[in-house]
């Protein structure tokens, strides 16, 4: 089965509902303040008729595609503790507003991802809770893994963990510790028993009712925490039988050929693109202690010259099948990392040089709300700020930067669709070619701080596209800690 089309074409841009942007149609029912510091459990008040509001915004940007991390009923900011799969948050507007964002977001062409929390619900979700009250008596026992001795009512439940239960978690699994197996350990986050055939239909039907309610796939959520090919697929199948276009993409920080034999999921978040970015285009400006609060990113972040970022490009390029590659969600930072201008100590030049290759390489890219205009932040909560919308606060600069990268790639098949090739990879300079129906453009780059030079066959004919080389003859110069691209 093939990719969606018009994902090799998308411009995709992330947004965390609850710090993008608030709309007076809404109540503030006692928010924290818009501009003061995130926190782990505050609530801003972001909701998605706010995004509505910001639509042009988007557009104008020139984003195709938006996703979202998760709109679902819960009792949490980041909304993972989902509630209530058939309903979205009423702090975020509710279906109505959901509705409503589709019909706007699709007038402008823009296509609207989900983020699916399937492997855990929360302590407050319906069937959950009805265990905790009813234990062994409740027809919902067997959606979860639940202790017997707790079901029996022998032990009290540790939903809300005492401190003896907490330290006996850092040590046991959840089902002896709390009497139930919950998502790392935590006990807001149970897991569903993903072998029970009525889980398995509830969490189908949810991804059904989206995709028929008009959303346009869905992101996953730590999918390989259902190990369980036969889900995935029957998922693809229900999914795709609905909307043959819908996109599927999991969060796969690592390699994932296992998904993606064109059975289970269109692509995953290419967290191999965000290191290789970091590794080479940061140069002497990577904050590694920062890095190291990444989780999966950790230990993969080491400085790179452009030989092995070449070799590391190829790589990448090379482990899954062409029509999966152009369909992966490339991405430098998101709700899960320190942003990536925080990562490289501030450094403006590193930031561009990474948008410019990502908007030119194989695959969808994303933006991360608000990068686009300088936002930064450290690892969880700093990472998910509020949007700052009073323009005056605005990096113009890289606003520009962001929007010359975007309308590069949109004006130019050979950038989204073309076959890519290595062209040059010496010292702290590295450049590849894109061909798409007799049209090539070649991408170059120069990390260093001093400018360097490289040669190119046929460059009498050549036109630049972005940035500013200085060519002669069959040789281009190009300025320091700078990308080029020419045609």
């Amino acid at each position: 089965m093939s990719t969606p089309a018009w994902v090799k074409d998308a411009v995709f841009y992330q947004i965390f509902p609850d710090r993008f942007a608030k709309s007076k149609r809404m109540s503030d029912i006692g928010f924290e303040p818009w501009d003061s510091p995130p926190t782990i459990h505050g609530f801003k008040g972001g909701d998605l008729y706010g995004v509505i509001e910001k639509l042009d915004y988007l557009h104008d940007l020139g984003i195709t595609a938006i996703y979202f991390t998760p709109i679902f009923a819960s009792a949490s900011n980041h909304r993972y503790h989902t509630f209530d799969y058939y309903n979205v948050d009423p702090l975020l507007g509710g279906n109505d507003a959901l509705k409503e964002l589709l019909t706007e977001a699709h007038k402008r062409d823009i296509r609207v991802v989900l983020d699916g929390v399937f492997n855990h619900a929360s302590r407050g979700f319906w069937q959950f809770h009805h265990v905790l009250e009813t234990g062994d008596s409740s027809p919902y026992k067997d959606w979860f893994y639940f202790d017997e001795k707790r079901l029996k009512g022998h032990k009290h439940w540790g939903a809300y963990p005492t401190q003896h239960e907490h330290k006996a978690l850092q040590s046991e699994d959840g089902l002896t510790a709390i009497g139930y197996r919950a998502w790392w350990n935590l006990p807001a986050l149970p897991k569903f028993n993903t072998d029970t055939p009525a889980v398995r239909e509830f969490l189908f039907g949810v991804a059904e009712y989206w995709i028929k309610f008009g959303i346009d796939g869905w992101r996953l959520d730590v999918p390989a925490e259902i190990d369980d090919d036969t889900f995935w697929r029957e998922f693809r199948r229900r999914v795709r039988g609905i909307n043959p276009d819908a996109y599927i993409v999991g969060e796969i920080w690592h390699e994932a050929q296992r998904w993606l034999q064109g059975d289970q999921f269109d692509a995953v978040m290419n967290y191999l693109v965000t290191a290789v970015s970091l590794n080479f285009f940061a140069a002497d400006n990577l904050n590694l202690d920062l890095i190291h609060q990444a989780g999966g990113l950790k230990d993969r972040i080491r400085r790179m010259n452009a030989n092995d970022c070449a070799n590391e490009v190829d790589r990448i390029l090379n482990l899954y099948p062409p029509d999966i590659t152009y369909a992966q969600l490339n991405l430098l930072d998101s709700h899960d990392m320190p942003r990536f201008l925080s990562c490289v100590n501030g450094d403006k030049a590193s930031l561009k040089l990474a948008w410019l290759f990502m908007f030119t390489i194989p695959g969808a890219p994303c933006i991360y709300y608000g990068d686009e205009v300088g936002v930064d932040g450290g690892h969880d909560p700093e990472c998910r700020k509020a949007f700052p919308w009073e323009e005056n606060r605005w990096d113009k600069d890289l606003l520009d930067y962001a929007k010359g990268c975007i309308s590069l790639r949109k004006e130019h098949a050979a950038l989204r669709r073309g076959e890519y090739k290595r062209l040059h990879a010496e010292g702290e300079v590295m450049a590849y070619s894109r061909t798409y129906n007799h049209e090539t453009i070649t991408i170059a780059f120069n990390v260093s701080k001093e400018e360097r030079p490289f040669e190119l066959h046929h460059l009498q004919y050549a036109r630049v596209l972005f940035g500013n080389p200085v060519m002669a003859e069959n040789k281009i110069t190009i300025p320091p800690r700078s990308g080029i691209v020419i045609k």
